[in-house]
């Protein structure tokens, strides 16, 4: 017997149905999620940092329903870079009880052009889509529905057969972590395989996701923020975009990354917080910055990027990848004598030279999928795991230890 298709109901998307994200601006459309604050983004010139901010790499709808259908129309931003490969729309990703159960993409949206060559950009308006998932199971159960991690996206409308509230606290912990477009999540293919996801899920935790494509670069305002987010557990990951961008010199950098580490502390002074430094990128090992895209490569269709510094630069102090590692290692080092909270992870042992044999870096900056999740496991297992800075603690009496 055909049973016909139930009302759909429309519940406003607020506050309370978010998670991952810092702040909500109500747009003509609808609201358009940050992982920055109002007062950041008032203050910050920088329109790579813009769009990296306003991508909701980690944010995620939670919400407890009996649906069976869920709709949800926002309006994207997609990103056409002249000459490069066309990207695919972003992906939105369901999971139903924690587990994977869909995936849905929304075409259309505003259009952002971006000259490679010279930075200039232009954006032209689009139409609204939607993202459906019409197959749900029957019962109540807890859904998540993570939004694209590289495309910024407005959430228009939330539709469902059923009504819903928010989720449940389910008592995990939450990570905060900060780190450039490799934490965003950056040639992987869809929100939850970056590698903070990846690591957040296997390590049972809430991820707030401050990966900044381009955008890691020890800013006070983004420490500021860090320090005013609620947060138990912290990492920064600190090297790329320092050295690609060629923003600064090791005198610089040093107490920029104790200044850094200050604001945060002055926030979460206890908080577990862990310093890691850059995956292995070999053209930027001894090679410093700036990076460039490689115009031969982007002639032929295909983005990869070149490191057009000078590596006998590095006696003037110009920043390599592996001049910051032994410099992150030196100062969480001398630190740590004082805060035994603090712990530091060298970032080749997250993806490192047999890594890289065995999984190269496509553009020779960002790694795919396979890199992602191998990447979050090697995160996790150096975190998470008994022993290690991000370990669940155990209750007084609890044998088996918390597994909150």
């Amino acid at each position: 017997m055909h049973t016909a298709p139930r009302p759909r109901i429309t519940t406003p998307v607020t506050a309370e149905l978010l998670r991952g994200a810092l702040d909500l601006e109500p747009t003509e459309r609808g609201l358009l999620p940050h992982r920055l604050p109002a007062w950041v983004r008032a203050r910050n010139t920088d329109g790579q940092l813009a769009m990296a901010e306003s991508q909701p790499s980690g944010v995620r709808l939670a919400f407890r329903t009996r649906a069976t259908a869920v709709e949800l129309d926002t309006l994207p931003t997609k990103r056409v870079y002249p000459g490069a490969p066309p990207r695919p729309d972003g992906v939105y990703e369901l999971l139903v009880d924690g587990r994977p159960a869909g995936q849905a993409r929304v075409a259309g949206g505003d259009t952002l052009t971006v000259d490679l060559s010279t930075g200039s950009a232009q954006t032209r308006p689009g139409l609204v889509g939607t993202a459906r998932f019409p197959t749900l199971p029957e019962g109540v159960k807890d859904i998540e529905i993570w939004l694209p991690h590289n495309e910024t996206t407005e959430l228009v409308a939330l539709r469902t057969d059923a009504p819903v509230e928010p989720a449940p606290d389910r008592g995990r912990r939450t990570w905060l972590h900060h780190g450039s477009s490799i934490s965003q999540g950056s040639d992987t293919a869809s929100p939850t395989t970056t590698w903070p996801a990846l690591a957040a899920a296997l390590g049972g935790v809430e991820l707030i996701n401050l990966g900044l494509s381009g955008s890691a670069l020890l800013d006070p305002f983004t420490a500021r923020t860090m320090r005013d987010t609620p947060a138990d557990l912290i990492s920064l990951k600190i090297g790329i975009n320092l050295v690609n961008t060629d923003l600064m010199r090791l005198r610089a950098f040093t107490p920029a990354v104790h200044g850094f580490l200050d604001t945060v502390r002055e926030g979460h002074p206890d908080t577990p917080l862990l310093v890691v430094s850059s995956i292995l990128c070999p053209i930027h090992e001894d090679t410093p910055g700036p990076s460039a895209p490689d115009l031969t490569a982007l002639s032929a269709g295909r983005l990869r990027f070149r490191a057009t510094g000078d590596p006998a630069d590095r006696a003037s102090g110009k920043l390599t990848l592996r001049v910051i590692r032994d410099e992150l290692a030196r100062i969480v080092r001398q630190r740590a004598a004082q805060d035994r909270n603090l712990h530091h992870l060298d970032g080749r042992a997250l993806y490192g030279e047999a890594d890289f044999a065995e999984l190269p870096l496509p553009d020779r900056l960002h790694p795919d999928t396979a890199a992602h999740r191998r990447i979050g496991e090697h995160f996790a297992a150096l975190a998470f795991a008994p022993g290690r800075p991000f370990a669940a603690r155990r209750a007084p009496g609890d044998r088996l230890g918390s597994g909150s």
